[in-house]
């Protein structure tokens, strides 16, 4: 019942904030003389080609309006926006960069001369808009098509500058996990039927694995759809979107079930003794308080920016406190295995606490870093730093994460960790050892 409540709310958030680059609906004067100043759509137009495309029905509607739309660039706009000087509406969408007064069943207006990429936003204006009198009318119904050039000039391309470059990148994304998993998903298997002493643990990071390439398959699915018409499938990206949640929730609870297990264990035994999980109500209580503030605040972040991909530039609340979460995390899980790494006087020990801290500080950190440092690139290339870096690092975190499970010196020298068992789960209890 839990993750099906996750899953509605996630598609749900996807498909009230579909953004497609093709746009159906119908332009009414009502709705743009109540909030004159919310755009239609924004586009990140780049090249001396790209090409904005309005199909309507009813043309002798749309005359008699006399409606129009005004294109402004987002900085200009934004000027507009904040200037001092008090300015009426009409003044305001004369300012406007371009304009197209719609009149025809199919129109194109070219955008040209732009010296880089950057977001244009588009207004529907009528004559009801900016005027006090307004009688009710019939809205026109119409397709908006927003295009980009592409390698030859030609304006075919639905993504904007900022997803240029995704599709490809899912794709070899997609291509790496179908080669690894050709690679070593059998001998991975066999480790698994064999339940040694880390059982539990590679279960839960495979799981998360999984649910990884899930994300970035269906990624693909909705880029190569989306590369063609400009709608994408809408399923698709909703399915990203949960599969990314989840293993994120997965990940989480595995990272911080061990550190706590291992934290608490430490301050409560003698040195000489073992490290072993102590599933307490103090170390249940953390993981599973965390654990659901992390949940809440994806779900909430999905409702607060519903057009975008799993990660992106931060701007609103619920990011900002995601951002804060990992961060805090990665301190508090560092502060811990530090304390560990400090006292042990085994060097393979040590190694091995060493090793895991930083596969946790990377999984954690890399979002907070590269979305700070995404703030010194134009508007346009931030997403895709944040997205491809942010995918990169994890994978890497979990290569760095399965090598040290999977390690047969560090396993029998940290022997204490055979007894792991992760909490709110059933315990495997093997008290037998199995060489991998």
């Amino acid at each position: 019942m839990r993750w099906r409540l996750l899953w509605l709310l996630c598609a749900a958030a996807r498909w009230w904030g579909a953004g497609g680059k093709t746009l159906r609906g119908g332009f009414a004067s009502a709705a743009a003389r109540r909030d004159p100043w919310r755009p239609v759509a924004g586009f990140q137009f780049h090249g001396d080609h790209a090409v904005l495309c309005v199909r309507i029905k009813n043309v002798a509607v749309a005359v008699a309006k006399a409606a129009r739309l005004h294109l402004f660039q987002a900085q200009e706009w934004q000027k507009l926006q904040n200037g001092i000087e008090d300015q009426s509406c009409t003044e305001k969408f004369s300012k406007a960069q371009l304009t197209m007064t719609v009149n025809h069943t199919e129109q194109n207006l070219t955008v040209s001369q732009i010296p880089y990429p950057e977001t244009w936003y588009v207004f529907y204006v009528d004559k009801f808009t900016c005027e006090e009198n307004y009688s009710e009318s019939e809205d026109i119904q119409f397709e908006m098509v927003l295009l980009n050039p592409d390698a030859e000039g030609n304006p075919l391309d639905h993504f904007s500058a900022g997803e240029s470059g995704l599709h490809e990148f899912f794709f070899l994304l997609v291509l790496a996990y179908f080669v690894t998993a050709c690679i070593y998903a059998q001998s991975l298997w066999q480790t698994l039927k064999k339940r040694g002493p880390m059982h539990t643990v590679l279960r839960v990071l495979t799981v998360a694995l999984l649910l990884q390439a899930g994300s970035a398959l269906a990624n693909y699915l909705h880029f190569s759809s989306y590369s063609k018409d400009g709608i994408g499938v809408p399923f698709m990206g909703s399915l990203s979107e949960l599969c990314d949640i989840v293993s994120q929730i997965q990940m989480l609870y595995l990272l911080l079930s061990l550190c706590m297990g291992w934290t608490i264990g430490r301050m409560k035994k003698s040195h000489g003794r073992p490290l072993q999980w102590d599933s307490t109500p103090t170390s249940t209580g953390i993981a599973v308080v965390v654990v659901v503030t992390q949940s809440f605040l994806l779900i909430w972040e999905q409702f607060e920016d519903t057009n975008h991909h799993s990660y992106r530039p931060h701007h609103g609340l619920a990011s900002g406190l995601l951002i804060g979460l990992r961060v805090c995390l990665a301190l508090s899980l560092a502060a811990g295995l530090y304390q560990i790494i400090t006292v042990e006087r085994s060097t393979l020990k040590r190694e091995f606490y060493i090793t895991f801290a930083k596969a946790c500080i990377l999984w954690f950190l890399c979002h907070p870093c590269l979305a700070t440092i995404a703030i010194i690139f134009r508007e346009y290339q931030r997403e895709k730093i944040i997205t491809m870096g942010v995918i990169l690092c994890q994978c890497i975190s979990m290569v760095i994460l399965y090598r040290l499970f999977l390690s047969h010196s560090l396993y029998w020298e940290v022997s204490s960790l055979s007894s792991v068992t992760l909490p709110l789960t059933v315990s495997s209890g093997h008290k037998n050892r199995h060489h991998f």
